[in-house]
């Protein structure tokens, strides 16, 4: 057996606090401790000196769309846009340096641009030149701005819902557009971008990423290339199309290969967007937003898979749509029973907005929420999107981490990259330092959500992944990272002691400013899969 004996760092453990030493044996954790009994007890080990980081668990980031984020890596990134005005000049300059294809962006939010507008169709055709196919999906990816060229491709598209002449396409009008758009992409530009967003991952300390596919989001092609692709990076593959029987939910799994039913199964779509499906309307106008599935759908589909022994899980974000999602899990957890719900581990994906009843009743039906702190930290606050889009007061109450943590919902922290970066240590900040007075986690649960968490919301539940015990899997990253603290939620009291003596495991601080650890390697299941 092949061991190596990793010395001088600084180890985020709960079974040994203060160890400065780890054995790692054939991909598994075997020990830790201080570095000379760690040379005595394995004399013959490689010994790798990590020179004071630390070395914690590596990431899971349970919600990703690994082709579209490396698009955006490669491609055409309109994140960066200031205002409408130079929207259109990024997209001219990228179509004069692509004379020929169709032209792929992402990441526009016209919230915060001086306009106050997204760009028109009128808009796109010139700056992009005559005859261009343009597809430029907002940041939430729920609605995307197109050219007159690309419409004309798509049969049947101007009489689609969300189809507005000039406008930004919406819901069944912007899935058909987005299918034919990303059908014109070649394989190797696929494959170039997969290796874009895998290598990113890697780079920040993710060892595993949850793909939430689905027939209106990449299509069965990409998935059937993301499944086949290799990388060391590991996917775990999450398909949202909707079944009514169990037989029917086994032969969707093994025909396309995938871990579960779910991820972007959609309920409803986005606040950005304003397709969120609310009780009341829009604050700044747009109706009630857009339903896809109802509380017959999620029954079905909840009932199918659990009966299967599958994953399921839904994309939901408005409250009206939370209500669709309850309602139709609470059928099946009185029909069939609450453990054999909860064993399956089904999830919800974002679960915005959310009551205080709502929470106690996933708890109780072991609801998994897969989470992203990082749209709180877009557009939360008293002038972000969220209030625009809702009030101050229904905005105040979005993603209360705090409260879904003391409930007992399990908690699995991500990114839903492209729509926020993959960088799982600014999400862990933006979980502790939540724009909302006491929605906050600890550093210590926020990371707990972004590690061990994230594992268990991907069926994982041998109790050791994502932690660093003997026996747990050898998926951790190495950092560069300042001196290490012991720290409750931002907004609360102190509730554990800092002295070393607690033996409570440090984390690298996150407060607002401070600089994030940066990843000097990746290791998954004992190979190293990154390295500066």
């Amino acid at each position: 057996m092949a061991t190596q004996l990793l010395i001088g760092g600084r180890f985020y453990s709960a079974s040994s606090p203060d160890a400065t030493a780890m054995a790692v044996t054939d991909g598994t954790v075997v020990w830790l401790g201080a570095e000379r009994p760690g040379r005595a007890l394995h004399p013959g080990a490689e010994v790798i000196d990590v020179g004071g980081a630390f070395v914690a668990p590596a990431f899971v980031d349970p919600h990703v769309h690994v082709t579209a984020l490396g698009l955006k890596l490669i491609g055409l990134d309109l994140s960066a846009a200031r205002s409408l005005a130079h929207c259109l000049e990024l997209l001219t300059a990228f179509a004069a340096a692509h004379p020929s294809g169709v032209l792929l962006g992402d990441g526009w939010d016209d919230t915060g641009w001086p306009e106050q507008r997204p760009p028109s169709t009128d808009e796109l055709d010139a700056a992009a030149g005559p005859g261009r196919l343009v597809y430029l999906s907002r940041v939430d990816v729920h609605s995307a701005a197109v050219s007159t060229a690309l419409l004309d491709t798509v049969p049947g598209v101007r009489d689609a819902a969300g189809f507005t002449r000039g406008e930004p396409l919406r819901a069944a009008a912007h899935h058909l557009v987005r299918t034919a758009a990303l059908e014109r992409a070649d394989r190797a530009l696929r494959d170039r971008a997969r290796t874009a967003a895998l290598d990113s991952a890697a780079a920040h300390g993710v060892a595993e990423v949850h793909e939430c596919g689905g027939p209106e989001i990449a299509g069965r092609t990409d998935l059937a290339e993301l499944l086949a692709f290799s990388h060391g990076v590991s996917v775990r593959a999450y398909w949202g199309e909707a079944v009514h029987d169990e037989d029917e939910a086994r032969a969707l799994v093994a025909e396309l290969g995938v871990h579960a039913l779910g991820g972007d199964l959609f309920v409803d779509g986005s606040l950005g967007s304003r397709t969120a499906l609310l009780r009341a309307p829009y604050a700044d106008g747009g109706g009630h937003g857009v339903g896809y599935l109802d509380a017959a759908g999620v029954t079905a589909h909840v009932r199918a898979c659990t009966l299967a022994g599958v994953q399921a899980g839904f994309h939901v974000i408005g409250d009206a749509g939370m209500d669709a999602v309850v309602d139709g899990i609470g059928l099946v957890a009185a029909e069939l029973g609450a453990p054999a719900v909860a064993a399956c581990g089904h999830r919800v994906e974002h679960a915005e907005m959310i009551s205080p009843e709502q929470i106690a009743a996933l708890a109780s039906w072991g609801v998994i929420a897969s989470v992203q702190p990082g749209f709180d930290a877009a557009w939360g606050g008293p002038d972000g999107m969220y209030a625009t889009r809702l009030g101050a007061e229904r905005a105040a109450a979005l993603n209360p981490f705090a409260a879904m943590a003391a409930a007992g919902v399990a908690l699995a922290i991500g990114s839903d990259a492209p729509v926020t970066p993959l960088d799982p240590w600014a999400a862990v900040r933006a979980a502790v330092h939540h724009r909302t007075p006491g929605h906050g986690l600890s550093p210590r649960a926020a990371f707990a959500a972004a590690t061990r968490g994230a594992w268990r919301a991907g069926g994982v539940r041998d109790g050791v992944a994502g932690t660093l015990v003997p026996g747990a899997p050898a998926s951790y990253a190495v950092w560069e990272a300042d001196d290490l603290v012991v720290a409750a939620a931002a907004d609360s009291v102190q509730r554990w002691s800092t002295d070393p003596r607690s033996r409570v495991p440090g984390l690298p601080p996150l407060d607002p400013g401070a600089s994030l650890p940066r990843c000097l390697r990746t290791v998954h299941r004992g190979v190293t899969i990154y390295e500066v």
